[in-house]
């Protein structure tokens, strides 16, 4: 039989609901396999008796034919969801030690839906990051490494990079993510897993510690489509809670994933070719994918979104200044670290909590912030970058209102790269978002599939971006890539 740690969501269901093993004994596989991987680093907060406990009762459930549509699956939960009683420390000392006594909308849904949890993932410190390394806990591992070189380890991405470690490394059936300008996408690519962000509103942001509030967004992150639109039809839903939240119907994900591509018309932007800083080798991958999708019966056409190269400059004002507005309320005051000696002053309390608690990423980006933000400069930059953002969102809407149902792009310009590789050079890191933060901008859904191995033998995924609220045709042709790219590598952690 095939380890339970292998199984997928679709097959553990199946498997629980027809008694082969136990969600005691799929959780306890699980948690086996988190200690024997522990180098990973992928959890902040391990939750194995919070996760037995979830799981006994889950058998219960399906013993008495009340079994939710996540019943019984082992979760990661990414540590920027509040999770009531367990630990929420949005990797950064300045939560080190933050217990919230309430529950994330997201999480607790799919609480509701039976999903278990293993533990809380780990992550780039408030979400700020491509690559996991500014975790206050220490960077989260990519289980891949290059061929020929097992010694040189690989970022996992980010800043979702511990829940992608985690479901890679089989150490997760799936995991949550939280997406602000790629931070489900890119690291699903540089792990070989499949990660999607949904329309922004689709999921509510209730219990999600905030670093950008008009972007923000959960989204599931699993090893195939399938997968994801299982746990994407327990995560979504109408919030009151959350103003940002939208009053849509959830549709069955699941069942929209086998109805195939014929007759779409599949957009491929100009724009990120290789003369756009694309690679040679990814460009060849992005090319199988258009193959694949003909074949599958969708026609490729040319489309053009012109504003792409101011994207990445819009997203790092506006991004920033959101930060240095909703990270203001971590002073020492109310919860969190508090650093006070004798004698200081309320003023010396906050710049010496801040100072401590705060990492090099987090206090730069602060700072763009609140410069961008600041009198005379606000109308030059971040009113500006709001008009920027605007066009952007008109450039996919005039692709879509031409006829094209779903848009193709590689999701990364490169594989993973060494730890340590970019961290000292903010402009190269934050390069590697350069195709997922227009989609952000817009507020469209978008979805990263393993496609293909690098000549380096790591998995490179290409993008898919669909209408708002649309997840369904993204998730249809994504199912399509996935069929026909036939991607089945493991990272060599697992090969044997």
């Amino acid at each position: 039989m095939t380890a339970l740690t292998d199984l997928t969501i679709a097959e553990a269901r199946a498997g629980l609901a027809a008694g082969d093993f136990t969600a005691t004994e799929l959780t306890e596989a699980h948690l086996a396999a988190m200690e024997a991987r522990a180098g990973l680093n992928a959890y902040i907060t391990p939750t194995a008796e919070r996760a037995l406990a979830m799981a006994k009762t889950s058998d219960a459930r399906i013993h008495a034919g009340q079994a939710g549509t996540m019943e019984g699956i082992p979760i990661a939960m990414k540590d920027l969801f509040c999770t009531n009683g367990v630990r929420t420390t949005a990797g950064s000392t300045i939560l080190g030690t933050f217990v919230p006594p309430y529950e994330s909308t997201v999480s607790a849904k799919l609480w509701d839906a039976g999903a278990v949890l293993l533990g809380k993932a780990n992550q780039d410190e408030f979400a700020m990051g491509s690559s996991n390394e500014t975790s206050a806990f220490g960077n989260a591992v990519n289980p891949w490494t290059r061929a020929g070189d097992p010694d040189t380890t690989l970022v996992p991405g980010g800043s979702s990079g511990g829940s992608a470690a985690a479901v890679a490394g089989r150490i997760a059936m799936a995991a949550t993510g939280t997406d602000t300008g790629g931070s489900i996408r890119q690291p699903a690519s540089f792990c070989g897993i499949v990660g999607l962000k949904p329309t922004y509103g689709r999921c509510s942001r209730w219990g999600i510690v905030a670093f950008a509030s008009s972007l923000d967004q959960a989204g599931p992150m699993a090893r195939t489509v399938t997968d994801t639109a299982i746990m994407m039809g327990a995560m979504a839903g109408h919030d009151p809670q959350d103003s940002t939240s939208a009053p849509v119907a959830v549709p069955d994900f699941a069942a929209a994933v086998e109805q195939g591509v014929k007759g779409l018309k599949v957009g491929i932007p100009k724009e990120y070719r290789p003369e756009q800083g694309l690679s040679p080798e990814i460009d060849a991958i992005w090319a199988q994918g258009m193959a694949m999708l003909r074949d599958a019966g969708a026609e490729t056409v040319d489309i053009s979104l012109p504003h792409t190269k101011y994207a990445l400059p819009t997203y790092y004002i506006i991004a920033p200044a959101e930060a240095s507005s909703n990270l203001a309320r971590y002073d020492g005051v109310r919860y969190g670290l508090r650093v006070l000696e004798e004698g200081d002053s309320l003023n010396d309390m906050y710049c010496k909590t801040r100072a401590a608690g705060f990492g090099a990423e987090v206090k730069r980006r602060i700072l763009i912030g609140t410069y961008a933000l600041s009198a005379g400069y606000y109308d030059a930059y971040y009113l500006k970058a709001q008009k920027v953002r605007t066009l952007i969102a008109q450039d996919f809407k005039a692709a879509f209102d031409g006829g094209v149902d779903v848009i193709l792009t590689p999701t990364t310009p490169s594989a993973a790269f060494p730890i340590g590789a970019e961290i000292d050079d903010p402009v190269t890191m934050y390069l590697n978002d350069v195709f997922t933060v227009p989609t952000s901008l817009a507020g469209l859904p978008g979805l990263s599939v393993p496609v293909a191995l690098t000549s380096e033998g790591l998995p490179q995924g290409l993008q898919l971006i669909g209408r708002p609220f649309d997840e369904e045709t993204v998730l249809r042709a994504g199912r399509a890539l996935e069929k026909a790219a036939g991607f089945t590598a493991k990272p060599r952690l697992l090969e044997g």
